[in-house]
């Protein structure tokens, strides 16, 4: 017979709980999202991180990051400014346009990643060694809550 862990906090410090997690969640994503903001805009990484397992169409990433398609076009052509991406003819229908990481946009990824990892490792490693095995521990059950 399988037991119902017993929860220690009533609903209503649940829900309190609940809305500090989301909260200093958010918080924290928008602060890492916004380091090597100098190098690429968020929603520029976000589109470099998505052409990383392969070429897609501009609707294709339109639709992952729910844009419109006119505002992934001004996304796609600023990348191509820069040379993180390239267009290309797609090989299997001539009217689509496949769009791809360049070398430097790969090199561009891997800078901004190492760079809001080393601001969340510095704001770690402040802490105390009790904190970072309280933040080991809530690491592992904030997946758990994300998976779900």
């Amino acid at each position: 017979m399988t037991q119902t862990p017993t929860r220690a906090l009533t609903p209503k410090k649940i829900a309190a709980l609940s809305e500090d997690l989301r909260l200093a969640c958010m918080r924290i994503s928008r602060r890492i999202r916004f380091e090597g903001a100098d190098e690429i805009a968020p929603h520029q990484f976000s589109v470099l991180a998505r052409l990383e397992r392969g070429p897609l169409t501009p609707r294709a990433l339109a639709d992952i990051e729910k844009v419109s398609a006119p505002s992934m076009t001004r996304t796609v052509g600023c990348l191509v400014d820069a040379g993180l991406v390239e267009r290309h003819d797609d090989p299997e229908d001539g009217r689509r346009v496949l769009v791809e990481l360049t070398d430097a946009g790969r090199a561009s990824l891997l800078e901004v990643r190492r760079e809001r990892g080393r601001w969340m490792s510095e704001r770690v490693q402040e802490l105390t060694a009790h904190e970072q095995a309280t933040l080991t521990e809530a690491a592992e059950i904030l997946t758990r809550v994300a998976a779900r």
